[in-house]
């Protein structure tokens, strides 16, 4: 809902002193983007090495979001999409929900 995602935008400024615009990616609605223009995790690596191109440096976050959303019981999944360090112009962290929050509050009431 759009008051989880204030407060997900407001977490990223208070974290890492940047605020992420917000892409949805599908009309079931469980899906959606995380766009970066400025990674500060980013910030102090110059090129990653030859041997060590496929390292995903940022990957941090992307377990940091995960692990945030099983603390409230939501199963997703957090992968990059488009990565700085790639040579993207954006940061851009994709999210799926796994399943939808009716699922979780049905399973209770059982």
């Amino acid at each position: 809902s759009r008051g989880e995602l204030s407060r997900g935008t407001v977490a990223f400024k208070m974290y890492l002193g940047v605020t992420p615009s917000v892409s949805c990616s599908n009309t079931a609605g469980n899906e959606f983007s995380l766009i970066l223009d400025k990674n500060p995790l980013v910030d102090f690596v110059e090129e990653l090495p030859a041997e060590r191109a496929s390292l995903c440096y940022c990957n941090l976050l992307c377990g940091v979001i995960r692990g945030a959303l099983e603390m409230v019981q939501l199963a997703a999944e957090v992968t990059f999409l488009q990565d700085r360090l790639k040579g993207d112009a954006v940061t851009e962290i994709g999210i799926t929900f796994l399943r939808k929050a009716e699922d979780r509050k049905h399973k209770r009431n059982k």
